[in-house]
């Protein structure tokens, strides 16, 4: 089974026009493969290389953005020598999987992890769905979810930057309907519960 580390949780802040905002940043743990998700600004390198020198992590086999806005992209330059997912995007090097997500097919990395495509925030977003030690499964969102307030308390923190409101509802919703915890683009981590599925369902229906 597979275990998750936050290497740095995310945020974001509008001031005077301004926005203040980085994403969060996990590494999961296969038996088959060690993947980092959203990697930051460019700005963050040295956070995610001592973090990993913690965690004991000296090979990275995926590095997967959930979209390809700056801070979740920052530092995938640190891992030439992994496989890397942007989006729809699958590639190493030069070399371009032509993987068909715009038509809902799932790409499968190994037994524990697996990337589905939610468009909604950008026209090409996707989620890592990972099948924990505890038998849980959590999905990696990116942007799909600023953070748990977004849910229930305010949905203008992730409608106000939607590229497709209405796609964006759907997916938020099949998400939840599927997993028992999500990690957000811009926030920790947090169980799903039926409060959660609920207002997502009513919030679609109302859209």
């Amino acid at each position: 089974m597979a275990e998750i580390h936050i290497i740095q949780n995310g945020y974001s802040t509008v001031d005077n026009g301004v926005m203040k905002a980085n994403a969060t940043c996990s590494v999961v743990v296969t038996p088959a493969n060690t993947i980092i998700i959203d990697t930051l600004s460019p700005w963050d390198s040295e956070v995610i290389k001592k973090k990993l020198q913690e965690l004991h992590i000296d090979k990275v086999d995926y590095v997967l953005s959930t979209h390809g806005h700056p801070d979740h992209t920052g530092n995938n330059h640190l891992f030439l020598n992994s496989k890397h997912i942007v989006g729809y995007s699958v590639f190493e090097k030069d070399s371009y999987l032509l993987h068909p997500f715009e038509k809902g097919v799932e790409f499968i990395i190994d037994d524990w992890t697996k990337v589905i495509p939610t468009p909604g925030h950008t026209s090409e977003d996707v989620t890592l769905l990972i099948n924990t030690k505890e038998n849980k499964i959590v999905a990696a969102t990116g942007d799909l979810f600023e953070r748990e307030e977004d849910v229930i308390e305010d949905p203008s923190l992730w409608m106000d930057s939607s590229y497709d409101a209405r796609l964006q509802a759907e997916n938020r919703l099949k998400v939840l309907s599927i997993s028992d915890v999500v990690i957000p683009g811009h926030g920790p981590m947090f169980p799903v519960s039926n409060s959660h599925r609920q207002a997502a369902q009513v919030f679609y229906e109302n859209l």
